[in-house]
């Protein structure tokens, strides 16, 4: 995938155009956040667990290499196999190989984050793969040649009718004259599409949301079975996973997997809950023949022991973005990569660079959401911070921008002006806004008003009406209050 996040503005801006996307968007209020908090609100310990999996994932990061070794170690002692990848090249080139060596034509793929990051079905294809998404979501948005625009509903940002003209596109050996207007005519025909694929493919390829360190596990959540089809019915198995995802024990995955649906979806639990270790053995009714973890770090070592580490405890459940305005506001192709929303606003500038993803840390109101949401308590608004830090050191920002800031550290620093410059202001704006009390334009404001007014100041600053509140006055005093 191709990353446009250097171009935010102009993608957010068009986003903000798109009248069908704010409508798909708006869904989001009722689909993610109220399920969450109901979820939550159910589970009286749901506070306390989130504390217990910042402690599982804080000690694993604390101790990566020696979770990974043993990990790795226990793939092998079941009969499976572990690709270490530095890089994605090393990683898209492991999998062709293993591709290659069966001789496989077809490959069916259950959702990853991690083979987006790969870009992986561009790869297959160009050597000679097919590769075919079997989540829903994600068959939606191969046939219209898309990115995934969340995390966890990759086609959140369309809408029925749209889906319903892909499928009449792409499924032309079907009757013409089908009913496709309910939502249910839908998934049945993608049902129907897909079972024979299952049976046809060569190779299945899943990501992971957990690798299991004492057991050489990988565990896959869904929803609709198709990542367990995926798994099980090809000759080869392929887990694409990145080094964080380890975890050192059964009990310590059990123990993040009761936050995770809670806080992705708003269920107790997600309807799949699948855990494979290692390939078919004798005594199995089915299963893969050959298993293969293809271990992905791409930068991620790099963000061991610094200011960025806390990121590595996200186990991809898209609760930061299902409450981001921001996010609500633009959706997840704004963002020009694979990880959107407050999540990808810390983690593409550590993957791809601050040069390429600067703007994002800054699409943040710093409202906190976020952060307050995150079952793994990541500090989501303070690690943006430190993102905006560097931009401004390395001098990515824009002239404007670094003149107002250095003007404002002038004044700033000088109390009596500062007093003095906000008094005049203030004074000033409530004297132009007059009655309206607000501005439908502001010069250097443009990207605030296009949208909304921009209040104006009531005639006195806060420290001049708590200076008055200290003399005694009671007009001030309630003002203040």
């Amino acid at each position: 995938m191709q990353a446009t996040s250097r171009n935010f503005k102009d993608n957010a801006h068009r986003a903000l155009n798109d009248e069908q996307l704010r409508r798909a968007l708006d869904n989001m209020k009722e689909g993610f956040i109220a399920k969450r908090a109901k979820a939550a609100a159910k589970l009286p310990e749901f506070d306390a667990l989130r504390d217990q999996a910042k402690e599982i994932k804080d000690h694993t990061l604390e101790n990566l290499d020696a979770y990974l070794e043993l990990y790795a170690e226990q793939v092998e002692a079941t009969g499976g196999k572990v690709h270490w990848c530095p890089t994605a090249d090393d990683a898209r080139k492991a999998v062709v190989e293993i591709c290659q060596s069966v001789g496989a034509k077809t490959v069916t793929k259950g959702k990853s984050m991690i083979a987006e990051e790969l870009a992986l079905n561009d790869h297959l294809e160009a050597n000679g793969l097919e590769p075919i998404e079997t989540d829903l979501g994600e068959y939606i948005i191969q046939l219209r040649k898309e990115p995934p625009s969340h995390i966890i509903a990759p086609a959140i940002h369309l809408n029925k009718e749209q889906v319903a003209t892909d499928f009449r596109a792409a499924h032309s050996d079907l009757p013409s004259d089908r009913q496709l207007e309910e939502p249910q005519q839908l998934v049945a025909e993608a049902r129907a599409v897909l079972r024979q694929k299952y049976l046809d493919a060569d190779v299945g390829i899943t990501g992971a949301n957990f690798l299991v360190a004492e057991t050489g596990t990988s565990i896959i959540v869904t929803n609709e079975g198709n990542g367990d089809l995926t798994q099980s019915l090809p000759k080869v198995h392929i887990v694409v996973a990145s080094i964080e995802k380890i975890v050192p024990t059964l009990e310590d995955a059990s123990a993040i997997l009761r936050v995770l649906a809670r806080s992705a979806t708003g269920q107790e639990f997600s309807t799949y809950t699948t855990f494979s270790t290692g390939p078919r053995q004798a005594e199995d009714p089915d299963g893969p023949e050959q298993y293969h973890v293809i271990l992905l770090d791409n930068g991620r070592s790099q963000m061991l022991g610094g200011e960025f580490q806390d990121m590595l405890r996200c186990i991809r459940c898209g609760a930061c973005m299902n409450h981001c305005p921001v996010y609500h506001s633009v959706g997840g192709h704004a963002y020009g990569w694979v990880y959107p929303g407050p999540m990808g606003a810390v983690l593409t500038p550590s993957l791809i660079g601050v040069d390429e993803a600067g703007h994002l840390p800054n699409a943040s109101t710093f409202c906190g959401r976020c952060e307050a949401v995150c079952p793994m308590r990541i500090p989501l608004p303070k690690m943006m911070r430190h993102w905006r830090e560097r931009e401004f050191e390395k001098h990515l920002s824009p002239p404007a921008m670094r003149i107002g800031l250095r003007a404002w550290t002038f004044v700033a620093r000088r109390p009596a002006l500062y007093r003095f410059a906000t008094g005049l202001k203030a004074k000033l704006l409530a004297r132009v806004a007059g009655k309206r009390g607000r501005f439908a334009s502001v010069p250097l404001a443009g990207g605030w008003t296009a949208h909304r007014d921009l209040p104006a100041p009531e005639g006195q600053t806060f420290m001049s009406l708590w200076a008055e509140r200290q003399k005694g006055d009671p007009a001030a005093r309630e003002k203040a209050a």
